[in-house]
């Protein structure tokens, strides 16, 4: 069973075992006609131009790599808490045993006055932490703000950094970035301090659920750059070092990376990091609604084209916006079939494919308060229902 893992919670082991395999390319030679080798050497005098071309662009627009990390030397920390863990196995006098165990993660400057973003896993049930710098220096820092819901959480620093050179991260545009684009992670995987490694933008756009807490996180970015336990809260980067993510979580069989990686984007750190600072915790906006992606053959089976879209209203939360503004839940058969279901084709006139285009809509470009319209696709006809947004709560549907 794959499943998605969080990153963050690791014991520092005493020692680690590393494995290296290599790779063997087999050329398979095949034979070539003469009357095409003028148009071969025709052809790869073009190649090589192009080539050429392309690489002097490449040069002259991307930093190398050892520069982005010397860049990022004094924005990418390490940070461990301690936390007591409860064996409620293993009883003691009648008392479960406590043991306490060391969490690391990873983290970056957000700014000068002394804030280190990271994810909300690795500080979850600590008020304070030690914050580790490239040199070595340690520095406590507490917990002044909390997302759950998008696994964010901001720090400040309280010990006296003046002595040192502390230098923010630079944000990217998260919303430009394209599939195949160069990313860089940097963090402490298993511990080891300091690590970069590389990959490309596998896709975006994903969504990433928190079963625990009911709620997916919107507009993931899907990466095959190796981070492991120890990488969360740290930065993913563009090719110049700048910000497009915060890595987060894997999906994996064996809780190690298999080359699929997840950060939240920039865009959503940036939204959200601010009212942290100002207020300790972010209010989502909240429809009220659990839904599915309508697939051609549940179309079929409400009578519709094979290729209609939209998402596909399951159920609406009692008393919550949906309901009040006039969204169905689903009807069903004896069989437990679907017998007839509002569709939602748009949100604000921009069309709904997937459910997934509702929550990413919706997290990034709206508030509590804010009003969003609906396209209504119901009974052969659509229809404009207005929601107004509330306040999510962690144990709203």
């Amino acid at each position: 069973m794959i499943s998605i893992g969080i990153l963050a919670v690791i014991t520092i082991p005493p020692s680690l075992d590393f494995y290296f395999e290599s790779n063997y390319h087999l050329i398979k030679k095949t034979p070539v006609n003469s009357d095409d080798n003028v148009l071969s050497i025709k052809n790869n005098d073009i190649a090589k131009k192009l080539i050429s071309d392309d690489t002097s662009q490449t040069i002259s627009n991307t930093i190398p790599l050892d520069v982005v990390y010397e860049n990022l030397e004094n924005s990418v920390v390490q940070i461990t808490s301690t936390v007591i863990e409860t064996h409620s196995n293993i009883i003691i006098n009648g008392n479960p045993v406590e043991q306490q165990s060391s969490r690391l993660g990873s983290g970056f400057v957000y700014d000068e006055q002394g804030h280190i973003i990271t994810n909300y896993h690795v500080i979850s049930d600590v008020s304070t932490v030690d914050v580790s710098l490239s040199n070595g220096d340690v520095f406590t820092a507490k917990v002044i703000g909390t997302d759950k819901l998008n696994d964010i959480a901001v720090l400040q620093l309280t010990d006296d950094y003046s002595n040192e050179s502390l230098a923010p991260v630079l944000f990217a545009d998260s919303s430009q970035i394209k599939i195949g684009d160069q990313v860089i992670a940097i963090g402490n995987p298993f511990g080891l301090s300091n690590t970069m490694t590389t990959g490309i933008v596998s896709q975006t756009g994903r969504l990433l659920p928190n079963q625990n807490l009911g709620f997916s996180i919107s507009n993931i970015i899907q990466t095959d750059a190796a981070i492991n336990p120890g990488n969360s809260g740290g930065p993913l980067l563009d090719s110049n070092g700048n910000l497009i993510g915060m890595n987060t979580a894997i999906e994996s069989k064996v809780g190690e990376f298999t080359g699929v990686g997840f950060a939240i984007p920039s865009n959503t750190i940036k939204k959200i990091v601010p009212v942290l600072i100002k207020k300790g915790e972010y209010d989502h906006p909240w429809i009220g609604i659990s839904g599915v992606t309508l697939s051609p053959k549940l179309a079929e089976k409400l009578q519709l084209p094979k290729n209609f879209r939209g998402a596909l209203i399951n159920d609406v939360v009692d008393n919550g916006p949906a309901e009040k503004a006039g969204i169905k839940g689903a009807l069903y058969k004896s069989n437990r079939e679907i017998s007839n279901a509002d569709i939602i084709i748009s949100i604000d006139d921009t069309p709904v494919k997937r459910i997934d285009d509702i929550i990413s809509y919706v997290s990034e470009n709206k508030s509590v308060g804010d009003k969003v319209s609906f396209k209504v696709f119901r009974d052969g006809k659509v229809i404009d229902i207005d929601v107004i947004l509330s306040k999510r709560e962690t144990t709203n549907g």
